[in-house]
């Protein structure tokens, strides 16, 4: 799969731009500024507004479609798992694709993990599910949707990747296509900016390296 400069400016652009206060596309704005910007005993001590900040994302991102089990869950559910995102140290924020060394990547894979311990149960389906959560709140990895994976998977066939798992390999061939197309994608991510949802006006806020990979995923057909 040949890739230039122009198809991943073009692709990501015809998605920011369906990114007005109002639209879907902005709920990772709202929910990636609340979990950057707000203490941890703030998110434990605001339960509620954490939970519902992170539920309407996900919601807004397909998750409690009928098929979900979270579909019969209330937003206290999310309640444990916001009290794990509070205990982790605040240097995760900085984690992204161009900081993807060996013990970030581990900590990446650990954090999925104890996400994945707080929502998942039953043995459903987790995939999805927990990496538009990583997204959401951390910024530091694209999500694992059918659509991302499909894209993915013809970018590094040569490689036989699934991407049906997190593991070193996967998140190594995400790092792999950021020094690929570093210029690009960092120049998307400087000129991105988050919306905040009390004036719908941007923030000083820039789009993460990972979600511009993951709006290029995404929103690419192949």
């Amino acid at each position: 799969m040949t890739i230039t400069h122009d198809d991943i400016v073009t692709t990501v652009e015809k998605f920011i731009h369906k990114s007005s206060p109002e639209d879907r596309f902005s709920s990772f704005d709202y929910c990636y500024n609340y979990f950057r910007l707000t203490r941890p005993y703030d998110l434990t001590s605001d339960s509620e507004m954490s939970c519902l900040t992170l539920g309407f994302y996900l919601a807004s991102w397909g998750m409690l479609r009928g098929s979900s089990f979270l579909l019969g869950k209330s937003a206290k559910y999310f309640q444990p798992t916001i009290e794990y995102i509070a205990s982790l140290d605040r240097s995760v924020w900085t984690i992204d694709v161009d900081t993807y060394t060996d013990e970030n990547i581990q900590k990446i894979i650990t954090i999925y993990s104890g996400i994945k311990g707080t929502l998942i149960q039953n043995r459903q389906s987790d995939l999805t599910l927990i990496t538009k959560v990583l997204l959401g709140v951390f910024g530091f990895m694209p999500a694992f949707d059918q659509h991302f994976c499909n894209t993915f998977r013809t970018i590094f066939r040569k490689e036989n990747a699934g991407f049906r798992r997190i593991n070193e390999k996967s998140l190594t061939l995400i790092k792999m296509f950021y020094a690929q197309y570093q210029s690009t994608i960092d120049e998307l991510a400087n000129s991105t900016f988050t919306t905040d949802f009390k004036s719908g006006l941007k923030t000083d806020i820039n789009y993460p390296k990972a979600k511009i990979i993951d709006m290029y995923g995404f929103s690419a057909r192949n």
